[in-house]
């Protein structure tokens, strides 16, 4: 399971090339408009989220700053990841892909994780298998530029699980999920992610063979990283919680739910 046979090729030559380092006028403040934009999403307010966005990208427009305008389309596929807008989003991974191509950035990190938030999206809407060779070449500019147990490469492991998986790949969706849990396991303050990837192979395991006794062993362990008295219960957690709960339920982990949802309530984090 160490062995994954790679996807099929993916035409790059527009990704490649030297990185374009040419100065451009100020535009927006990244950094700030992230601080802000978190603000509305704790907040839940997506609506007032795409109009910062939208300004900011004119911003970047009109200064000629098209890192900025980059960072800015990023941040618009998950933004549409969660309204669920297509065609949108669509329009997102299409200016990503130009933007990365025009300036040469495809072989750069920040340019694959970019990519890698574009495929994650052909993924959320419907394009599993034209993601996959998007994720083959975000894996090997990881490879090249970051430590193996950085960060980065678990939630590439577990989006191109899932990829994976939605194309009937459940042997390589098991192994990267794996590599997920070796990753996230050698680092602190996990226990959200790795949860989640539990979950995520419970429901591979069930999808396979609904007596499959791995699937209980797998909520077990995702019930325990969320139940760890050490874990923060911020606004992560909650969020965490939410997408972890109703595949409790529906396995029938009660304990974990119950015990979930009053930690929730407790702190505010469902009503």
């Amino acid at each position: 399971m160490d062995t994954i046979e790679p996807f099929c090729p993916f035409d790059n030559t527009a990704y490649t090339g030297v990185p374009d380092a040419g100065r451009t006028d100020r535009g927006p403040d990244i950094p700030e408009l992230i601080k802000e934009l978190d603000a509305l999403y704790a907040k839940n307010d997506l609506a007032a989220a795409e109009v910062l966005i939208d300004e900011g990208i004119e911003q970047a427009l009109g200064a000629g700053d098209w890192r900025s305008e980059l960072s800015l389309v990023s941040e618009q596929l998950g933004l549409y990841r969660k309204t669920m807008e297509k065609d949108k989003a669509l329009r997102a991974i299409a200016d990503a892909q130009r933007l990365i191509g025009e300036h040469a950035m495809g072989r750069t990190v920040s340019g694959a994780t970019v990519l890698l938030n574009a495929a994650t999206t052909m993924k959320c809407f419907g394009n599993a298998e034209g993601s996959l060779p998007l994720f083959e070449h975000v894996l090997t500019v990881y490879s090249e530029n970051l430590d193996p147990n950085d960060y980065r490469f678990a939630g590439l492991y577990n989006n191109m699980a899932l990829s994976c998986e939605d194309t009937g790949a459940f042997e390589k969706a098991e192994a990267f999920f794996g590599r997920a849990l070796a990753v996230l396991e050698k680092l602190p303050d996990t226990n959200n992610d790795i949860a989640v990837t539990w979950c995520n192979l419970a429901e591979l395991y069930y999808a396979r063979d609904c007596e499959d006794e791995r699937v209980s062993a797998c909520m077990e362990n995702a019930g325990d990283q969320l139940l760890d008295s050490a874990l923060k219960h911020d606004g992560y957690f909650a969020f965490t919680a939410g997408k972890c709960l109703p595949l409790f339920d529906a396995f029938g982990f009660f304990y974990y739910a119950s015990r979930l949802r009053k930690i929730l309530e407790e702190s505010n984090g469902i009503s």
